[in-house]
């Protein structure tokens, strides 16, 4: 049975478009053209079926129209409801059988036809790429007087007599079309290069203006030459563009919305907020860390009970609604890392000075603070707007450290600088209880059912010069798991409370559930290895993965590629109004984390739904002072008394409190005050939002690739072991523990080279081939050099390799980085090139040898080439 044809092939860059929904086989109930308003399938952007996630569009979003797919979800604008109210009952019958057929058929690829493009996508503005001459391509002269005859007509109103043809763009983005520039749109000794027949070795940004049905490539127009190939400020400048992310400084008019320089906080705030400055607060970053977010503090109470609070940059108190730093912020929405910069969501004056809770100093907060007993429960709860004290500022190591140590030899370290009431011992004391505490809630949470797929993550060093010169992996050690875990607690208390005052208007971050298809081919993977796998619910993944963590405890590669593909099958997590799905409660929920209710609270200098998450907060916390007057409950701040008041806030919800006319009285005025966003622009925020999240991310992924590339390149070679992962005839996957990638090794029609392939036992035999196999006449074949499959070397030749992880790795302050790269001062041992004829199969080692490929005239890339001896057996 084939699957149905149900949309979409996404248009140029993600464009909006009109989607055909048609059957294959004449038998599911849809006739050829008919669109399915409803359907919401569509392809991700690996090209895979998508059929969990969806994406909300507003009616004020500029989404309107027809029906549209949007990233690969269609959707339905109001402007078409009434249209499509007559077919309803039988579009939804239609959805169902195409669900029933999709879900039972998880290997089918639905496919589809664009009708037209509604809604042309912002990617059109960000191509960046190299100039070639048209002789690049194959039946040059024919494609190029096509299309300057279709660009002449398309261009007039723009081109002028000098017009004298087309040259070709080469999109770095694979995904990308080649495109068209006109010739007379660029310098002269850009032109005369190109009349040359030369590429011009220069990275340029440019935008899609126009490309007609008739036309095979788009129209594009340079924009800027951003800088010789191969340089890396040039390819992560390029990165930046691709991205949207500006790097340009604030607007005088945002700068203006900062305090004067003299500015402390005034006597009045001190009034009216909880003051925490005689409690043991202190923040744990990464040493270079200079925008402090969050800091923690700890009292013991009597019977046990520990009370512990996470206190956040006040950040709403100094970014006011509808200003002009607001909405550059808005517009901004995350700070951007790209290993040797950052590009922040705020100035550095406010992220870095006045906001930040550097130690040593009254700093204004919003703090979430818990009574825990013994065993781990939750017995009380205050949330509200505070001044802290930060007595020290610690780092990740140095708290790992103390908690593994009697703490003796710490007491006079130079690196533990402690400031105010209290002394190291204090806070020492403090961390080995944090440690306890946090262990315990970590373990309440995973029998919850939480979901861990934590790896090693790749970490580059560079020189004083600034270059990468080693990089390692990085395993998280106890000390992050003491924030992370509060940090998790913070933010999941403070989507219950917004969720619950404001269940139409709470901007909070979903998890759905993996992809049906990409979760079969991972139990598939699994049962060919011999693992049980039961993917019924995140808490019963963790488990297996656990077990198997435990069965490979010899084997970590394996593992590691088992986390690998565990993680391929989990869609990403995004921020929503719960407007939008008011009436499906279910899928508000975060399937890694399994619990019903999660957002973001803890970081507001460097990520912007915070800051609405904050004013949201802000309104329920004054909506619930004012009903408690309203009442006539006592609202004094003597101590924590009040706590068990808390109707809005407190662990004791009253629903009928938020329900009743008073308490929507407040509710109301509160918003109003504190300009909480209605549903409609709440719901525009949080795809912005969302959007922007997965640009950083792509630009963070390609500056770590970026450097990487840079590194061996400068290294020239890498040499190292790898594990097959697929085999065929033609090529073979393999995976690179060291650098955590996947990659493909074609070794088909290489000169000098045998290929057997043995279907039955699924063995790859490679030898020396001292003779062409002869040729069918008519067949011209093109034989690679088999320089471009391997690295062969003399047998007395010495290639040194991976670093020998237990002689003296490069630590980078921490005890589980270990260098994975050639260096200089670092013991190495060797990796034995292969000797032919080399007989491989499923899961075997094989020695490889990455080098940096590109970056002048294309893309930059990390090949793999197989690394092998001179010497056959």
């Amino acid at each position: 049975m084939k699957g149905p044809n149900i949309a979409c092939n996404p248009a140029i860059g993600g464009d909006s478009a009109v989607c055909e929904v048609s059957e294959t086989n004449g038998n599911h109930g849809l006739k050829k053209g008919q669109t399915d308003a409803s359907c919401r399938f569509g392809h991700c952007s690996n090209g895979q079926p998508v059929l969990d996630r969806m994406h909300y569009h507003h009616k004020n979003s500029g989404f309107s129209q027809a029906v549209k797919c949007e990233n690969g979800h269609a959707t339905v604008p109001e402007s078409c409801e009434k249209d499509l109210n007559e077919g309803k009952m039988e579009s939804e019958r239609a959805l169902q059988r195409i669900c029933s057929l999709v879900y039972s058929n998880p290997g089918r690829r639905p496919t589809g036809k664009v009708l037209s493009v509604i809604k042309k996508s912002p990617r059109r503005d960000t191509v960046v790429g190299f100039l070639a001459p048209f002789s690049e391509l194959p039946d040059a002269e024919q494609q190029r007087n096509q299309m300057n005859m279709q660009v002449s007509k398309r261009m007039n109103h723009r081109a002028t007599s000098s017009f004298s043809g087309l040259i070709l763009l080469l999109p770095t983005d694979p995904k990308f079309p080649h495109m068209v520039v006109s010739a007379s749109t660029l310098p002269d000794s850009v032109r005369k290069q190109l009349e040359e027949g030369d590429k011009v070795k220069e990275l340029v940004a440019a935008r899609i203006f126009a490309w007609d049905e008739e036309s095979l490539y788009p129209c594009a127009h340079i924009i800027q030459f951003l800088g010789k190939g191969g340089q890396v400020k040039t390819h992560m400048d390029a990165i930046l563009f691709e991205n949207a992310i500006s790097d340009t400084e604030f607007s005088p008019e945002s700068m203006a919305c900062l305090p004067e320089n003299c500015w402390k906080i005034p006597p009045e705030e001190l009034e009216v907020r909880k003051d925490l400055r005689n409690i043991l607060t202190f923040t744990i970053d990464p040493p270079t860390a200079t925008d402090l977010d969050d800091a923690i503090s700890i009292e013991m109470l009597s019977g046990g009970i520990v009370r512990i609070g996470v206190h956040i940059a006040d950040v709403s108190y100094f970014v006011h609604p509808e200003t002009a730093l607001d909405a550059e912020a808005q517009i901004r929405s995350t700070s951007v890392y790209t290993l040797r910069h950052k590009i922040s969501m705020l100035p550095s004056r406010l992220s870095e000075d006045l906001v930040s809770l550097n130690p040593g100093g009254d700093k204004l907060a919003f703090s979430i603070i818990w009574d825990i007993d013994p065993h781990g429960n939750i017995v009380n709860r205050w949330i509200g707007r505070s001044v802290i004290f930060s007595c020290c500022k610690l780092s990740y190591d140095l708290v790992q450290d103390l908690i593994c140590s009697d703490g003796t030899k710490f007491i006079s370290a130079p690196s533990l600088q402690v400031y105010g009431i209290f002394g190291q011992e204090d806070v020492i004391k403090s961390l080995r209880c944090l440690y306890d505490i946090t262990k315990n809630l970590k373990e309440i949470r995973f029998k919850g059912g939480a979901l861990s797929l934590e790896t090693a993550k790749l970490m580059i060093l560079f020189d004083e010069g600034g270059a990468p010169c080693d990089s390692y992996r990085y395993e998280r050690n106890d000390a992050c798991f003491i924030v992370e875990e509060l940090m998790l607690l913070a933010n999941m208390s403070a989507a219950e409370v917004i969720s619950n005052a404001f269940p139409n208007c709470a901007l909070l971050r979903r998890h759905p559930e993996p992809n049906l298809r990409k979760s079969r081919e991972f139990e598939t993977f699994c049962a060919r290895n011999g693992f049980e796998l039961d993917g019924s619910s995140s808490g019963q993944l963790h488990l297996s993965l656990s077990r198997m963590k435990e069965k490979l405890k010899d084997d970590p590669v394996l593992f590691d590629i088992l986390m690998l593909y565990a993680s391929k099958k989990m869609q990403s997590a995004e921020y929503f109004c719960t407007a939008d799905l008011i009436s499906k409660r279910d899928d508000w929920a975060h399937y890694a984390l399994s619990v019903p209710l999660y957002t973001h609270f803890t970081s507001p200098l460097r990520r912007y739904p915070d800051i609405i998450v904050h004013r949201t907060l802000n309104a329920v916390i004054e909506a619930e002072k004012m009903y408690l007057k309203h009442r006539r409950f006592p609202t004094g701040q003597d101590g924590f008394n009040e706590m068990m008041n808390r109707c809005f806030t407190g662990l004791q919800f009253s629903k009928d409190a938020v329900e009743s006319k008073e308490g929507r009285e407040v509710l109301s005025a509160a918003a109003n005050k504190f300009k909480v966003p209605s549903s409609d622009n709440l719901g525009e925020i949080a795809e912005h939002c969302n959007e922007r999240k997965w640009a950083s991310r792509r630009a963070e992924e390609a500056g770590q690739k970026l450097y990487m590339w840079d590194l061996i390149k400068r290294k020239e070679v890498l040499v190292a072991n790898a594990r097959v992962l697929g085999l065929g005839p033609k090529f073979m996957s393999v995976y690179v523990p060291k650098l955590a990638m996947e990659r493909r090794i074609h070794y088909d029609e290489v000169d000098g080279l045998s290929v057997e392939w043995l279907e039955a036992t699924e063995t790859l035999v490679l030898d020396a081939c001292r003779n062409r196999p002869p040729q069918r006449r008519g067949n011209q074949v093109k034989y690679r050099a088999i320089e471009e499959v391997a690295m062969v070397v003399n047998p007395s030749e010495s290639m040194l390799s991976e670093e020998d992880e237990e002689s003296g790795a490069t630590e980078a302050g921490c005890d589980t980085a270990k260098s994975v790269l050639l260096s200089d001062e670092a013991v190495k041992s060797q990796v034995a090139p292969a000797v032919l004829p080399l007989v491989i199969q499923y899961l075997n080692d094989i020695p490889v040898v990455l080098h940096a490929i590109g970056g002048e005239d294309s893309a930059v890339d990390i090949g793999v080439r197989l690394y092998m001896s001179s010497y056959f057996r």
